[in-house]
Order: structure tokens, then C-alpha cells, then sequence
């Protein structure tokens, strides 16, 4: 009973400060998540106010603000838009993974943390946040731009590559054999090939099964199925993140909508919980040795982000002003970041690895709602005053009368 008691305050204190910060950030017009985040800071490990007996649940609730964020996101498509996209932007994926893996890989080499490692920290510096970069395209209503499908294109094919990389990784900490590894990773494009195929061949199908008149079994099957094939896709080393995605995708016409629109209040709730929970994890104390290296990776790292979303989105046509928002929208690292340092941490690998990796993200996870909202308008600004022409006024002279204009010699003009 006691325990009960304790958890229900320590949870109600955690929702209701989420509610005051969100209020705060909506009077200054920015997105809330670094003051979640800042939330998670406080109440976590090291913080002012330690929780201990939420902490599980808040876990839970955090994994689902994730599945929830990318169905959501894949609400918005049909399998169509995503096959598509898929097929011209690829070329966008393989800049992405040059530009963003590449810096992670040099640092720990630098670092002397040895090959593995900079694997480690080379997917780590790649991907994007899905989670946070849904949620901030939310807040700043973008979802319907133009350059939205280039993002999301992006974020897919790094989700999709997850579902590669992960395994390989896996098989590197744990030193297991070439064969074994093989098959994991088999397994889990397989898993990934098929969820996909059936969200493209079947969508209609599934949309059919969904319906429902009843906004509370609607409510339910939809939630139903997207967890259950979150979990049946992690379970098989394939990204939760990206079988809730492709649920989304699966659904369309009125359906979706139905689900959208019963499905954002409580998008909205698991998501906050899921940037506390972030913070939760994150003692403050970890932070200051590493954050020298942690801030220059993060410069880096946010221009190259810039530069990818900036030329995938100019390969698709877009404005530049579309451009340089695509590009400050996939700045944010996140949820995936954080589990690829975990597994190297639980190996064993690079002590410094985690500290390092969680103070990286912390500050990309806050930089990335704000280079999302002023890249645009800060490009803009500075594209416009370069190119500003200074006009000179040039008096004229008028010849007296008694004075004439002759050619000379040179084919110009001059006195006689």
C-alpha cells in the first residue's frame, strides 16, 4: 500500500510538472522537449529529487512514446508515398551514413578506444532521433511541407538500417562467430522485408480489419496491433520504432484519420514521459569530463546533419528555404543513440564511451527542436544580407555648352 501511495505521488508530480513545462514553452513559442529533458535531469540519478519506485513504469511508458511518435508519423503516408520515397532518396541515405558515421568513428580512434568502439560511436553520431524530430515537426506544424517526405525518407532509411546495423554491432560486443552473426542479421532484414511488404501488398486489407464505427474499439485494435507487432519486431532484432511505422503506413483513408485523432492525446502523453525518462538516466555529474569532446562531435556533427538534409532535399526539388529546414529538422540524436552506447557499456567496452555518448546526445537532443525552428530564418537572414549591393550615388555633371564630346583615338569618349 505504501509502495503504491509512493508511486502514485512520484508519477503525478512527474505529469503534472510535464503540464507546467509544456505551458511554459507554449507562452514562448518553442518546443518543449529540452525542458523535458531538463525535467528527467532533476529527477533522475545525481538530480535534486532521486524517483525510485516509478521508475519502471516510467520505462514502459517511455518505450511506448516512441512507438506511439513513429505511428503517428507513419499515419500521415500511404505505402505508396513510402515506396517512392524510398526508391529516390536512397542516394540521400548513403551521404547521410558518410557524412554523420564517419566523425563518430574518428573520435574514438582519436581517442584510442580501438575499432570496436568507433563503431559504437560512429552509429551513435549517425542517427537521427525519430522520436524527438516527430514530435518537433508536430509542434512546429510542418507535417504536410514539402520537404516533410525528404525528412521522413531519411529517418526510414535509417530506421531500415538499424535493422543492419544493430545485429552487426551485437555480434562485434559479444564476439560471437561469423555464422552466428550471419543469421541474426538475416533474420532481422527478413523480419523487416516482410512487415514491409505487408504493409505495401495488404495495407487495404488491414485498413478493412481496423474499421470500426466505435471510436473505442477502433481505439483499442489499432493500439493492439501496434504494439504487437512493435514487440514481435524487437523480439526478432528488427526496430520497434520501425514496425510501428510501417502499421502507420498500413493504415490509410479514413482510418487513419479515426486513429490519428484518437491516438494524439495520448502520443502526446508517452512522449513527454519518454524524454523524462531520458533524463531520468543521465547523472549530472558524468557530464563535465567528457564534455569537451561531447560539444566538438556535436558541432560537427549538426553541420553535417544540416548539409545532409539540405542536399537530399535539394535533390528533390525543394526551395531552399525548404532545404535548410529539412536540413536543421534531423539534427536531433536520440532514443537510438542512447540504446547503441548501452549495449557497448554493458559489454564492457569503453567506460568513457557512455558518459560521452549521453552528454553528446543530451546536447544535440536539446539543440535539435531549436536548429529545427532558426536554421531556416538564420540562413535566410544571412543568405539576404550577402547579398545586398551597396548603391553609390554618382553626381552628373553637365558639360558646359561651349564644350562638346569627340572620339578619341581609343574609341571612347572624351573632352575637346
Amino acid at each position: 500500500m505504501h509502495s503504491s501511495a509512493v508511486f502514485l505521488i512520484e508519477f503525478g508530480a512527474i505529469i503534472l510538472a510535464l503540464g507546467l513545462l509544456g505551458r511554459l514553452a507554449g507562452r514562448f513559442q518553442f518546443s518543449p522537449i529540452p525542458l523535458y529533458l531538463l525535467g528527467g535531469l532533476a529527477f533522475g540519478e545525481g538530480g535534486l529529487l532521486p524517483l525510485g519506485a516509478s521508475e519502471e513504469f516510467v520505462a514502459i511508458g517511455a518505450e511506448i512514446g516512441v512507438i506511439l511518435l513513429l505511428l503517428m508519423l507513419g499515419l500521415e503516408y500511404t505505402a505508396s508515398d513510402l515506396v517512392s520515397n524510398l526508391k529516390t532518396q536512397y542516394p540521400a541515405g548513403l551521404v547521410d551514413f558518410v557524412l554523420n558515421a564517419l566523425p563518430g568513428a574518428a573520435m574514438a580512434l582519436l581517442l584510442g578506444w580501438g575499432p570496436v568502439a568507433a563503431v559504437v560511436l560512429a552509429g551513435v553520431t549517425w542517427i537521427s532521433s525519430s522520436g524527438v524530430i516527430a514530435k518537433v515537426m508536430g509542434d512546429l506544424g510542418r507535417l504536410g511541407n514539402r520537404e516533410t517526405p525528404v525528412i521522413l525518407s531519411v529517418l526510414v532509411l535509417e530506421d531500415l538500417a538499424m535493422a543492419v546495423y544493430l545485429p552487426i554491432i551485437t555480434a562485434l560486443l559479444a564476439g560471437v562467430s561469423l555464422a552466428a552473426g550471419s543469421l541474426t542479421l538475416a533474420i532481422a532484414l527478413g523480419v523487416a522485408g516482410l512487415v514491409l511488404f505487408l504493409a505495401v501488398r495488404f495495407g487495404r486489407v488491414i485498413s478493412r480489419f481496423v474499421s470500426s464505427d466505435d471510436p473505442e474499439k477502433l481505439l483499442l485494435v489499432v493500439l493492439g496491433l501496434t504494439l504487437l507487432v512493435a514487440g514481435i519486431a524487437q523480439q526478432l532484432q528488427v526496430s520497434a520504432a520501425v514496425g510501428a511505422f510501417l502499421v502507420g503506413i498500413a493504415l490509410s483513408g479514413e482510418v487513419a484519420e479515426g486513429a490519428h485523432n484518437l491516438l494524439s492525446p495520448l502520443r502526446d502523453l508517452f512522449a513527454a514521459v519518454f524524454f523524462v525518462f531520458f533524463g531520468l538516466h543521465t547523472d549530472p555529474a558524468s557530464i563535465p569530463p567528457v564534455i569537451l569532446p561531447a560539444l566538438a562531435l556535436a558541432i560537427v556533427t549538426a553541420g553535417t546533419k544540416i548539409a545532409t538534409g539540405y542536399w537530399a532535399a535539394r535533390r528533390a526539388g525543394i526551395s531552399v528555404k525548404g532545404r535548410w529546414r529539412a536540413g536543421g529538422t534531423l539534427v536531433a540524436r536520440g532514443e537510438f543513440s542512447v540504446v547503441i552506447a548501452g549495449l557497448a557499456v554493458t559489454a564492457g567496452i569503453e567506460p568513457a564511451l557512455g558518459p560521452l555518448a549521453t552528454a553528446y546526445v543530451l546536447v544535440l537532443v536539446i539543440v535539435g527542436p531549436l536548429t529545427a525552428r532558426y536554421t531556416e530564418p538564420i540562413a535566410s537572414y544571412l543568405t539576404g544580407r550577402r547579398r545586398k549591393v551597396p548603391v553609390v550615388e554618382v553626381a552628373r555633371v553637365e558639360a558646359p555648352a561651349s564644350e562638346s564630346l569627340e572620339p578619341v583615338e581609343d574609341g571612347t569618349a572624351g573632352r575637346a
